[in-house]
């Protein structure tokens, strides 16, 4: 078994930048020794950033807000960022949402950049192997990059005024278990409030998301499905991802943006993606009777779960089974959106950004 998602065992190269009191950002690269090739392992090394304070409005509070996107090594021996000017802009939402000073967009393009050429060029990417393909690949790994904030120190309940924000990596594969099993369950509790901050990729919002698919994995499920605060019929998203459904005539579904649905960049390419194939598509109000009676297929998107199909939906004790693996439509997005990740496919629609695997 390769690397799973999100473990921490990190890339040396290692940057961050603070917000100075002139409105600039001070930046710093480290690269942190590990007795492990490739992994900055925290177990044995505890005292990784000294330089940032124990007791601040992140630890005390959980203020801050993070991205998350990939670089896919290429079947030419290459590797390449996905839409990370896309992350860029959230992030800058995201901050400005906080209350914080937004990092600027064109140093969170450098950064990025930066930190997977350095990492690759000391061999800490993974290197693109064509079983992925027949696996569809189930077990692709890529470099998985990580901005988050950090704040200065504090204990009032206050925004941070001079933040960090930290870039590290790390290589990931598969982020759900049991993908062959896809089953999700609904939930009666809410994920977001309308007018609050379910629009914002910050700390917060993955609590609830978290504890609800705890407890739906302990019953055999491998997503938990949000509905609306205010009336509980609408499909919202998942734990960590968007949804899509696929209705009887092959036209796509996926719930409307607003401020209770994070913005997803996957989200946004498949819809891209299915009109480009002149696929109707469409951002509305879907209610989970709609999905019970009226969906052949379901799918949901992120940077971490990709494109990855769900085989049933339980609601109220109510099972509904879809095509899963065996959805045409589902698998169709999954492989080309892959395809054009990994540069096995053209990519007409500029997401790729190619990098040298070299240092500065």
């Amino acid at each position: 078994m390769g690397p799973m998602a999100f473990q921490l065992s990190l890339h040396p190269w290692v940057y961050y930048s603070k917000y100075q009191k002139d409105g600039s950002w001070k930046d710093y690269w480290q690269m942190k020794p590990s007795p492990i090739p490739c992994q900055n392992n925290y177990d044995q090394d505890r005292n990784n950033f000294p330089e940032f304070p124990l007791v601040t409005y992140s630890t005390q509070y959980g203020l801050g807000c993070f991205e998350g996107l990939k670089a896919f090594p290429q079947a030419n021996g290459t590797i390449s960022l996905f839409r990370p000017e896309e992350n860029a802009k959230r992030m800058f939402r995201s901050m400005q949402g906080l209350r914080m000073p937004p990092f600027p967009i064109e140093k969170f393009l450098y950064a990025c950049h930066t930190i997977v050429r350095k990492n690759a060029a000391i061999r800490c990417a993974p290197t693109y192997d064509n079983s992925w393909k027949q696996n569809n690949f189930t077990h692709a790994q890529a470099m998985y990059i990580r901005p988050f904030t950090y704040s200065e120190e504090g204990i009032g309940i206050n925004p941070s005024q001079y933040p960090w924000i930290v870039f590290i990596t790390t290589n990931v594969e598969t982020y759900f278990k049991n993908i062959q099993t896809a089953q999700a369950v609904t939930t009666s509790i809410a994920r977001a409030q309308k007018g609050g901050i379910g629009w914002i990729k910050c700390s917060a919002n993955y609590v609830i998301p978290m504890l609800e698919k705890v407890k739906a994995e302990e019953n055999d499920f491998m997503e938990v499905l949000f509905l609306d605060a205010e009336t509980h019929k609408y499909v919202e998203e998942g734990s960590s991802c968007n949804i899509f459904f696929v209705l009887n005539n092959d036209s796509l579904i996926t719930p409307q943006l607003g401020d209770t649905i994070l913005p997803g960049i996957t989200r946004s390419s498949i819809i891209e993606l299915a009109r480009s194939e002149s696929v109707t598509v469409e951002e509305r109000l879907i209610s989970i009777e709609e999905v019970m009676n009226d969906v052949k297929e379901v799918f949901v998107t992120g940077t971490a779960a990709g494109v990855t199909p769900i085989t049933s939906i339980t609601h109220k004790k109510q099972i509904k089974k879809f095509l899963g693996t065996h959805g045409k439509v589902t698998m169709h997005y999954l492989s080309t959106l892959k395809e054009i990740q990994y540069g096995l496919r053209k990519d007409t629609f500029g997401w790729m950004h190619p990098l040298p695997i070299h240092e500065d």
